[in-house]
């Protein structure tokens, strides 16, 4: 149940990076409702769809996570993500951009973008765009994922997106009534938190699967040369 926790709270602090990338995309769809009770109940429905979609992902990674486990690759998935996490958030502390990965970026979102305004101005049809909001390329989404697929088992992996998606609720619950505030200062103060969290999860990740026997840090997945008592 920690990790159901942790899954929150980490939604929520890095919510500040969902709000300043999304929030305004989110208030400038809802704006054209009719007044503020019409506005909260499209918010509501909205981050529902969006909070839905992340623990459907989270069934999918769970499998996946629960199939390198059966398959002895737990250990080994772990470090790969961790060592890429680590990777990503050396090259946004650096400021490193890739042209071709901005490209391919834009690329994903467009499906997804078509999706969401064709359901926008339906009725009822902010639950449908918000389930598509939430398989919008995120980096704060990419981590929550790479920490599902590590999860002990699909239900943990669901729960994990799950309350991950409820941590991300408040802020961008806010930020849709109030994207126009200050945006660009915002972006500015909490540009950091991104990279910052990319490269502790990076490390919780090798150590976790460097099977050093660390409690909570890097827990002895497999033990090795137990002896056995007749």
């Amino acid at each position: 149940m920690h990790y159901v926790y942790f899954a929150y709270f980490m939604g929520l602090f890095g919510s500040l990076h969902c709000a300043v990338m999304c929030g305004p995309l989110i208030y400038s769809v809802q704006r054209h409702q009719n007044n503020f009770f019409a506005g909260l109940l499209f918010q509501l429905r909205y981050q529902s769809g969006r909070v839905i979609t992340y623990g459907l992902l989270g069934i999918l990674f769970g499998l996946i996570g629960q199939a390198s486990k059966i398959g002895g690759w737990q250990q080994t998935i772990s470090v790969i993500s961790g060592i890429l996490l680590l990777l990503i958030g050396c090259f946004q502390f650096l400021g490193f951009k890739s042209a071709s990965a901005q490209r391919f970026q834009s690329w994903l979102v467009q499906p997804f973008a078509r999706g969401m305004g064709h359901w926008m101005h339906r009725p009822s049809g902010s639950f449908v765009a918000g389930m598509f909001h939430g398989m919008l390329p995120c980096g704060m989404v990419y981590v929550a994922l790479t920490s599902a697929v590590n999860a002990d088992g699909v239900w943990p992996s669901f729960l994990f997106m799950l309350a991950f998606g409820l941590g991300t609720w408040p802020m961008l619950f806010v930020f849709s009534f109030l994207a126009h505030w200050s945006k660009r200062c915002v972006r500015w103060r909490f540009a950091w938190i991104l990279p910052g969290l990319y490269v502790l999860m990076g490390i919780w990740f090798i150590l976790r699967g460097s099977n050093l026997d660390i409690p909570y840090l890097s827990p002895l997945l497999y033990p090795t040369g137990a002896s056995h008592c007749s």
